[in-house]
């Protein structure tokens, strides 16, 4: 057990070294400054350039580059719909996997659009090899999104006064090329060294050691998997996702998919801070963020190792911790970390099953999709975490008597309004979701394998995981219904797209304000006093929006479990 300890604190240390100097190397490529692979990548933009028509000096206003976005998302999602439908009669189907009906594909095309890949189908038998490409080129070009997006941001704090705040296109083409696709290629020649396929070829007929003929699903599943992590997307070539064997064959590929996993989200921290030239911030935020993570992450991993005590007490030996749903080539103490890293951000891979568990560590697997900016996912953890930056110093002036000011621009209603409005829309989306399915049992009760307390937490852990755009669940929630595919997916949209416009909004408008020098009178936003205000802000929101339902789901079911 302090082997797998050690092998946590590892994968957490790595992360950050990493994290720091690609933290650099992204800020110089949003910076236009040179890099090393300058010689490389620059003859590959300005191909695509040509190809699109893109000019990428032009610079846009926000709502130009949120138009951009918007747009290119619609072509996106309604070519993958159409291939999600008729994939059957389309090439690269060995297996012969049938069509996805509307709602299934509706909610498939835009989950994996909006970086959630919620799959309510099992990726070996629900789509063609075609279908799992395009949601791979999905899973690059929604990361790449967010993150243009956040690079935005960034511009717009750059500048004293300005409207000019990049090119959308530039920014998104740049993520791609120079940092998604690299790095994926790095993170697939690992998983492939160790063991996961990358074949085209259908089913492998095996015979095993007992002698029993088995069909083993197989297919280009290195690259899939790489982008899926390094996207903060999740979703799994196969059903089974990270526990299963040729997606995750070892503690080498595990290590591997969880640093991988997180380097971005720690990178964009940094980044900022590198961009801007306010380190200190971008270590005041990242203390914030970690501190979060930790408070979330620490518990899930004792509560796992200690194991089940109900299971103790039959007699059942719990020195490997709680082993239900976890995979023996991991162990308890590396699954209870993944639980939380994946759904502080928003990858939502799994190596292990959420739904098994302890009810505790299952609170805090939604805890941290509610509060949802603790890292969170490539750029839009950022943007989320930008949202209680400006509540919190609005709170904080008006509390000491200062103008709220953030970055030499002043704080006033209508940025407030918008943020207002961001904070609550993620509570809103997640609990009348779940309180909808709860009081209609044709939607819920009856898609449900576990009734109580548990069955409640499936119900709020999928509405949360939409919500949080993770993608993640409780498996014992039977979600492939007309119900479940298109409630969650207009969840998938709304949650999506808002907080990514809110924050530009936000920023854009700042933007085009008079810069105010900082004076004796300006409230410093690197200091440690408010990134606890700021941390204490986040706890406030999400105390007073998922208390209630949390005590309704995780919180009775360890009472009750406790209570045998």
């Amino acid at each position: 057990m302090n082997t797998e300890i050690l092998g946590v604190i590892a994968m957490f240390v790595i992360t950050l070294v990493i994290g720091i100097f690609l933290g650099k190397y992204i800020a110089n490529v949003y910076g236009y400054k040179k890099t090393f692979l300058d010689p490389v990548f620059e003859p590959v933009e300005k191909l695509i350039y040509k190809i699109a028509g893109i000019n990428p000096a032009r610079q846009m206003t926000w709502k130009q580059n949120m138009y951009a976005m918007l747009t290119i998302n619609l072509v996106w999602f309604v070519i993958g719909f159409l291939i999600l439908m008729t994939q059957s009669w389309l090439p690269l189907n060995p297996d012969g996997n049938p069509n996805m009906s509307p709602d299934l594909a509706f909610n498939t095309a835009i989950s994996f659009l909006v970086n959630c890949n919620l799959q309510h189908y099992s990726g070996e038998t629900g789509v063609s090899y075609l279908s799992q490409l395009y949601l791979m080129f999905l899973q690059f070009v929604t990361a790449a999104t967010g993150m243009a997006a956040m690079a935005v941001l960034f511009k717009a704090f750059k500048d004293k006064t300005t409207t000019e705040l990049g090119n959308f296109y530039d920014f998104f083409t740049k993520s791609v090329v120079r940092i998604l696709v690299p790095v994926s290629i790095l993170v697939a020649l690992i998983l492939s060294a160790n063991g996961s396929p990358m074949t085209f070829e259908g089913k492998d007929h095996i015979t095993t050691l007992e002698g029993q003929k088995v069909d083993v699903s197989r297919g280009p599943v290195a690259a899939f998997v790489a982008i899926k992590h390094l996207g903060t997307n999740g979703g799994g070539f196969f059903g089974a996702n990270s526990a299963h064997p040729l997606e995750n064959p070892n503690y080498v590929t595990n290590m591997t998919e969880m640093v991988t996993q997180m380097i971005i989200p720690f990178a964009l921290v940094f980044a900022l801070g590198f961009y801007l030239k306010k380190r200190k911030l971008s270590w005041v935020i990242f203390t914030v963020m970690t501190v979060g993570f930790l408070a979330l992450a620490v518990p899930n991993v004792v509560n796992e190792t200690n194991g089940n005590p109900l299971i103790t007490q039959m007699g059942a030996d719990s020195n490997l911790g709680a082993m239900e749903g976890k995979e023996i080539r991991f162990g308890s103490a590396s699954s209870g970390y993944w639980s939380i890293a994946t759904t502080v951000i928003s990858t939502g891979s799994v190596n292990s099953m959420h739904d098994s568990t302890m009810p505790l560590s299952g609170m805090n697997e939604l805890l941290a999709m509610m509060i949802n900016c603790f890292y969170g996912g490539c750029g839009v953890g950022i943007l989320n975490y930008f949202i209680f930056i400006i509540l919190a110093v609005f709170i904080s002036g008006l509390m000491v008597g200062r103008t709220p000011e953030f970055m030499g621009k002043k704080i006033e209603a209508k940025e407030m309004k918008i943020a207002m409005i961001v904070a609550l829309f993620h509570p809103f989306l997640i609990l009348v979701g779940t309180a909808l399915t709860a009081y209609l049992p044709e939607f819920g009760a009856k898609t449900l394998n576990n009734p109580g307390f548990h069955g409640f937490s499936e119900m709020l852990y999928e509405f949360t995981s939409s919500s949080a755009n993770n993608g993640s669940g409780f498996e014992g929630l039977g979600d492939n219904t007309p119900w479940w595919n298109i409630s969650t997916g207009i969840v998938l949209l709304l949650s999506r797209f808002i907080p990514i416009i809110g924050p530009i909004a936000i920023a854009g408008l700042l933007a085009q304000k008079k810069f105010i020098p900082e004076s004796s009178g300006t409230l410093k936003t690197d200091t440690a006093t408010f990134g606890f205000m700021t941390l204490a802000v986040i706890l406030l929101i999400a105390a007073l929006s998922f208390f209630p339902a949390l005590t309704l789901g995780p919180i009775a079911e360890q009472i009750q479990y406790f209570s045998k």
